[in-house]
């Protein structure tokens, strides 16, 4: 007798066979260089995964898979000639276990069939994406965040070692990664929406990679090019706003605890580097800026590596003020590091507090003069860079933004 969950599976079966097999059809050609397989061959593939289940013998289901295997490398042996590509053949093979799976998992089997359709019919999009569209060191890019992601990652211990038992290699490698993330994720912004922004959001893509380095970047575009100081501003004040964010995302990952208590100093500053911004992206608005979109690099993997040897040091420098000092001594070295990176100690007074060294209220002073050391730094890359004039455009809105984040920390807990 069938059951509900036999007809279901059957049913999603037949379903995954048509959908796979209806985008096959189309492709499948007429006369006789058509493809060997199309919408009937695929619903059969797919069936004969669910009978094979449903027959209740997992030797049925390796027969039936190796029998197709079987029949489709004779198909590819006969037609390779006039089309060596492979992706009907493995597609037909996909179907056996789908329609196994659906008799199964169902859900998932479904929802696989529609991945393998959409891959299927996705093909000139994706031919064009891998050889019009990325460069060779865009693929570059992927492969070594593949290979950080991957391969490296999972064979880094996850435990303190060190001086002090400070340093966790596991946690700082995770966010060597995140930071390449966050970086390729808005080189890909930049990308996808062509260079129409202007220097705005490329200074808000860039600050995701260096605050610091794309003050000193858009200084000297001004500097160079003066009829581009209201919008060189702009993407310099945007650039901060992208730390803020990176921040955020940073203290989420490694402890949500000081996420929670930098909340209303990490808002009010965003907010106030936002505003401050969109007056001169308004005063930009008319400014023609000839730039074509970068196609490098998606993320500085040296860069990555300088900030994890840099949050190291903080980390162990802020273990030792700890011990040596108790608080006061995490707050004077997240100032010291501060003025390098402004990240490197926020991560490492975040360690603190999720080792329970540190109450997450403790961990705001320290983090707020690393941010306000990082101004400093700042404010003295745009007046070496870009001159008086972008100096007097760009350091108010730094004091702005860091006068901001104080206030939000003052503010934040009686807000909650």
């Amino acid at each position: 007798m069938l059951d509900s969950a036999s007809i279901t599976g059957l049913l999603v079966a037949l379903g995954a066979g048509l959908l796979i097999g209806a985008e096959r059809e189309r492709r499948k050609g007429t006369g006789a260089t058509r493809a060997p397989a199309g919408i009937r061959t695929f619903v059969i593939a797919t069936l004969l995964g669910a009978l094979s289940v449903r027959a209740g013998s997992d030797l049925l289901l390796a027969v039936s898979t190796a029998g197709v295997i079987a029949l489709v490398g004779v198909s590819y042996g006969l037609s390779s000639r006039e089309d060596p590509g492979l992706t009907t053949e493995l597609a037909l093979v996909a179907c056996v276990p789908i329609g196994a799976l659906s008799m199964r998992e169902p859900a998932f089997a479904a929802a696989a069939a529609v991945v393998v359709a959409i891959i299927l019919a996705a093909r000139e999009p994706l031919h064009r994406f891998v050889r019009a569209v990325l460069s060779e060191q865009e693929l570059s890019s992927a492969r070594i965040f593949g290979a950080a992601t991957l391969v490296v990652l999972p064979i880094i211990p996850n435990a303190t070692i060190g001086p002090f038992n400070a340093l966790n290699p596991y946690a700082i490698w995770l966010i060597v990664i995140l930071l390449m993330a966050i970086s390729s994720a808005g080189y890909i912004a930049v990308r996808l929406l062509g260079a129409g922004f202007g220097l705005p959001l490329a200074g808000f893509a860039s600050g995701f990679v260096s605050s610091t380095a794309t003050i000193a970047a858009m200084g000297a575009r001004a500097k160079n090019t003066p009829e581009l100081l209201a919008p060189a501003a702009s993407g310099a004040i945007l650039s901060t706003l992208a730390t803020v964010v990176e921040m955020a995302v940073v203290l989420l990952a490694t402890s949500a605890q000081t996420l929670a208590a930098m909340a209303g100093a990490l808002l009010a500053s965003g907010v106030a580097a936002a505003a401050y911004a969109a007056v001169f992206t308004f005063q930009a608005a008319g400014t023609q800026v000839e730039r074509e979109p970068d196609q490098g690099q998606a993320f500085d993997l040296v860069t990555a590596v300088k900030l994890a040897g840099v949050l190291a040091a903080v980390i162990l420098l802020c273990a030792a003020m700890t011990a040596w000092y108790g608080k006061a001594g995490v707050a004077i070295a997240s100032a010291i590091g501060g003025f390098a990176d402004t990240h490197a100690p926020a991560i490492s007074v975040g360690q603190l507090v999720n080792a329970n060294k540190f109450n997450p209220s403790d961990a705001i002073m320290p983090i707020l003069l690393a941010m306000t050391a990082n101004t400093i730094t700042k404010a003295v890359v745009a007046y070496s860079s870009g001159g008086t004039a972008y100096a007097l455009r760009v350091i108010p809105g730094l004091i702005l933004v860091i006068a901001a984040a104080w206030l939000g920390s003052m503010v934040g807990p009686l807000l909650r």
